[in-house]
């Protein structure tokens, strides 16, 4: 393969989540032709809710979805930081007709399963993706796709994942990690949920080593709720096999003196998961030209901006103009590495900032409330307003 073509061949994309499946339908959009394989038999996507900010629905838009995922998302009139101990709104960030008239595209959030669905469709029903379920690769040479798929592809994608079988035949990649940091996940009816709650809003609530995020998920009339705390290593891939009464004991002592609004629901919440939270560290993306990572199998990040999803819809999208343009894939790892450790900073910033206590906590507070909303929303022009190479 020479460099920076794909010689007219297929692109094999390995995992079909989120990257994945936007990555095929971004080189269906450039003429390319693409074989996803997916090693799960039934295609189905962990974790209650997602947040798409306006960087990610550009995307969206562009390759055909935004009438699809406007009838399944809440775009929420703004994103609030609570204190978690006193409820007052520390800060607020316009979002609703505000995003769409600043950064030229929405603010949605919605069920995984509803994305997944939509991408999943639109996949299908595009003559140039094949999707491949039940197709298990650990070796992601030429010819064992072809073995697979019937051809043999330019590129390869690796598009699965934290635990990616294909970063472990890219030199010198990242490795994951596990980042000191648990997650905790639950759904909760709109009935159920406290008063605090609001179904017009994303409300991140604010405390001393952790914080809590909730937002509606309109379609089933419920709360994705993600509640987030310092943990132990559990040494191994996650294991959700906790026992439940393990895992509310822990929830609720990480929640501690909170507000009794918070602390109760927590105390009643049905059916909690536990997550260990990895990252993957520093690495290369690329093996010459053959293989490249995308989303999570490059650069797993924690979840202090929000923008997991979103940056692997960047990566798969950016990753087909590249290829399209005869660009190498040094090129395209270079232009996402940069704006990747930015997110990663940004993100690394939140987590002190929403997990502040003593005096810092203090002044975060103090700071905050001085801000005005539209001076906030300017910190997320870089972020929110990005434009992608087409």
């Amino acid at each position: 393969m020479t460099e920076g073509s794909h010689e007219g061949r297929p692109v094999a994309i390995v995992g079909a989540g989120i990257a994945g499946l936007t990555a095929a339908l971004s080189f269906a959009r450039k003429g390319i032709a693409t074989d996803i394989l997916e090693q799960s038999s039934v295609l189905s996507e962990t974790g209650a809710g997602v947040q798409l900010s306006p960087n990610a629905t550009r995307i969206l838009s562009k390759l055909g979805l935004g009438h699809q995922l406007e009838k399944v998302w809440s775009e929420p009139s703004a994103i609030c930081l609570v204190s978690g101990t006193s409820l007052r709104t520390l800060a607020s960030v316009p979002s609703g007709a505000f995003a769409r008239d600043r950064w030229g595209s929405p603010y949605g959030v919605l069920h995984r399963a509803d994305l997944q669905m939509i991408l999943t469709a639109a996949v299908e029903a595009e003559p140039l993706c094949r999707l491949h379920l039940g197709a298990r690769i650990d070796d992601p040479s030429r010819g064992s796709v072809a073995t697979l798929t019937g051809r043999e592809p330019g590129l390869v994608v690796g598009a699965d994942g934290v635990w990616s079988k294909i970063r472990t035949h890219v030199q010198g990649a990242g490795k994951p990690r596990f980042s000191g940091n648990v997650a905790w996940r639950l759904t909760l009816g709109e009935a159920d949920a406290p008063a605090v709650f609001d179904t017009t809003k994303v409300t991140a609530f604010l405390g001393g080593g952790s914080h809590l995020v909730a937002y509606p998920l309109p379609k089933i009339r419920s709360f994705n709720v993600i509640a987030i705390t310092g943990g132990q290593d559990p040494h191994a891939a996650p294991d959700r096999t906790m026992p439940l009464g393990d895992v509310r004991k822990q929830l609720i002592a990480a929640f501690a003196g909170w507000h009794p609004q918070i602390a109760n629901m927590l105390q009643n919440a049905q059916d909690p998961t536990i997550w260990p939270l990895y990252e993957v560290n520093e690495g290369a993306w690329n093996e010459r030209e053959n293989i490249v990572l995308i989303g999570d199998a490059a650069h797993a990040m924690m979840p202090f901006a929000a923008q997991g999803a979103a940056m692997a819809i960047e990566d798969a999208f950016e990753l087909a103009s590249f290829v399209a343009d005869g660009k190498p894939l040094a090129a395209f790892v270079d232009q996402r590495k940069t704006r990747v450790a930015r997110v990663r900073s940004r993100g690394a910033f939140n987590r002190f900032a929403y997990h502040a206590r003593g005096p810092i906590r203090l002044g975060r507070d103090l700071v905050l409330s001085m801000r005005r909303p539209e001076s906030l929303a300017a910190d997320f022009d870089w972020l929110y307003g990005y434009q992608p190479r087409d």
